[in-house]
């Protein structure tokens, strides 16, 4: 049975933004006035998140000393987060090495292993750096030289792979689970069903900046009257994890550029052929512009 729960409306909150943006880009010239307004407070926030980052390693620092202060069993908390660290790696391992290699072969029918490995650059950066727009640049060389994906594609795609989060969908999951689990709340099928849904629709607005995801953790705990404190627990590990999804994230970009490439050849070779009898007319008329005449079947040139 259905029942209401008491607590923030996470899931329609979220679904409110994605339709109230949607509807927006449909109308005119007035939306401009919505969109300034927001980008004002954007700006506002921007330089209130400034102030606030300077504080950030003691604010982070106290509340992790104080987190750890509280527990009554520190070393059953400890074996916890790592058996969390064990259950995100084996999570992301798994989509990493057999999801995305089976989605890979079942569509473009070549090795995926052999893909996997070309982008070993971008996936050391996006692993140091936890940003994978960090690694943008690096991914770019590697689709245009390396593989030889189509840059209308990667052009597309890549850029707005913030939409994209596989890692940040499967890690936000985890965590929601992990602090239910801490705090004995049983979770049914419908609470899974909710866990899951509330947190793929979360993943495409993270950001794609180091520890972006833990904020939409705090925000999700919401969806089955979860504690925030214990988020603070993760803050400690964050630093590592991040790094795992990052490079998943990153994974699923250049995968979705090899699947939509050899799904749209047709339409693409099509659009070559158009753009190649365009500049040839194009050609053909700027000749005849000039007083000249072509001779097709001879292929020579006769000056009026």
């Amino acid at each position: 049975m259905f029942h209401s729960r008491d607590g923030t409306n996470t899931l329609g909150i979220i679904f409110f933004c994605l339709i109230f943006g949607c509807v927006l880009g449909t109308l005119g010239p007035q939306k401009y006035t919505v969109i300034n307004f927001f980008n004002v407070i954007y700006e506002v926030l921007l330089k209130m998140l400034m102030g606030a980052i300077w504080f950030t390693p003691l604010g982070v620092g106290s509340i992790i000393c104080g987190k750890i202060i509280s527990l009554g069993q520190l070393s059953q908390t400890l074996t916890q987060l790592s058996w969390f660290i064990v259950a995100v790696a084996i999570g992301f391992g798994i989509y990493q090495f057999i999801i995305i290699q089976s989605i890979y072969y079942l569509f473009v029918r070549k090795n995926p292993y052999k893909y996997y490995f070309s982008f070993g650059p971008a996936i050391v950066t996006a692993f140091a750096t936890a940003s994978k727009s960090a690694a943008l640049p690096i991914t770019f060389r590697i689709m245009d030289e390396n593989v030889k994906i189509d840059r209308r594609i990667t052009r597309f795609i890549l850029p707005i792979g913030t939409i994209n989060m596989d890692g940040t969908a499967l890690f936000l999951s985890a965590s929601i689970i992990f602090i239910a689990q801490m705090n004995n709340i049983y979770l049914g099928m419908g609470e899974l069903f909710t866990i899951g849904l509330s947190c793929t629709v979360a993943s495409m607005s993270s950001a794609t900046v180091p520890s972006a995801a833990l904020v939409l953790v705090l925000m999700l705990c919401s969806t089955i009257n979860a504690p925030t404190e214990d988020v603070s627990l993760l803050f400690a590990i964050d630093w590592f994890v991040d790094r795992l999804r990052t490079t998943n994230n990153l994974l699923g970009d250049c995968y979705a550029c090899a699947v939509v490439e050899h799904l749209s050849k047709s339409e693409l070779s099509v659009i070559e052929e158009e753009e190649a009898a365009l500049k040839t007319n194009g050609q053909v008329s700027a000749v005849s512009n000039g007083n000249c005449v072509i001779d097709i079947g001879t292929t020579q040139t006769t000056n009026i």
